[in-house]
């Protein structure tokens, strides 16, 4: 199966208070296109600043990631702003959006900002409805941002992250600010994006959303400490199994 992120040999070193922090060391792994892989390790560990380096949101300071056969370390700043808005999706746990857009002109701006993107305007507003109904919010499609609850934002940011069709989507705790009902309304939206054959990559400290994955990266002190091979997320009887594998794994690995 194809790659789409090829990780070698990743270093981020910060320096603070003239003191060098090193939170990724040598960190090397590939995630082929259609997995779903999640992130997960101890607060402080280095989760956050990998995913940020690896989808060319934050500088490397050594090592190569190429992303789609690109390698991200030699693009500039224009090149890298493209990629990003052309081929890769993001969410993040704080639903970051316009407040002087309608949340549909919120999902719908990266498409007419892309120039990869050579639908036309309608085709770019049928297709983000068309997001809209298949996740469920439609209906507030008009609404400004203060008027919609955290559940219905956060995949309103999972249709503007698919409004490009991208090759992969990173998500930072995309479901740590909601509730369980809408977290798992959430994670099933992720399930389904991943089965049309979008790669995901999520960082997590919920084995609950961990466990949807097919695998799972556990990493400690910026270094990658093991994987867990899941497989693809099937039915919802076989989830108990999937998160006391996972929680077996992680115990032994000292979460």
């Amino acid at each position: 199966m194809e790659k789409v992120l090829e990780v070698k040999d990743l270093c981020k070193t910060y320096i603070v208070n003239k003191r060098q922090l090193n939170v990724l060391k040598n960190m090397s792994f590939d995630v082929a296109e259609g997995e779903m892989v999640a992130v997960m390790g101890p607060s402080g560990s280095g989760k956050s600043t990998l995913l940020y380096a690896v989808s060319g949101m934050d500088n490397m300071t050594a090592g190569s990631v190429r992303f789609a056969g690109r390698d991200i370390g030699k693009l500039n700043e224009k090149e890298l702003a493209d990629l990003r808005l052309d081929e890769m999706g993001f969410i993040f746990q704080q639903m970051y959006m316009l407040k002087n857009l309608t949340v549909f002109d919120n999902i719908v701006l990266p498409a007419f900002q892309s120039k990869k993107n050579t639908a036309s305007k309608k085709e770019k507003i049928r297709y983000g409805e068309d997001l809209m109904k298949k996740l469920g919010i439609i209906e507030i499609a008009d609404n400004d941002i203060e008027e919609t609850s955290g559940g219905q934002l956060q995949r309103a940011c999972i249709c503007r992250s698919l409004i490009n069709s991208p090759k992969m989507i990173f998500a930072d705790e995309p479901t740590g600010a909601l509730n369980r009902s809408a977290s798992e309304e959430v994670m099933e939206q992720f399930v389904q994006i991943n089965k049309s054959g979008t790669t995901v990559m999520l960082v997590t400290h919920d084995i609950r959303v961990a466990a949807r994955c097919s695998r799972v990266m556990y990493i400690v002190d910026g270094t990658l400490k093991g994987e867990c091979h899941l497989g693809s997320c099937g039915k919802a009887d076989k989830q108990r199994e999937r998160e006391r594998t996972l929680t077996s794994w992680l115990t032994e690995l000292g979460w």
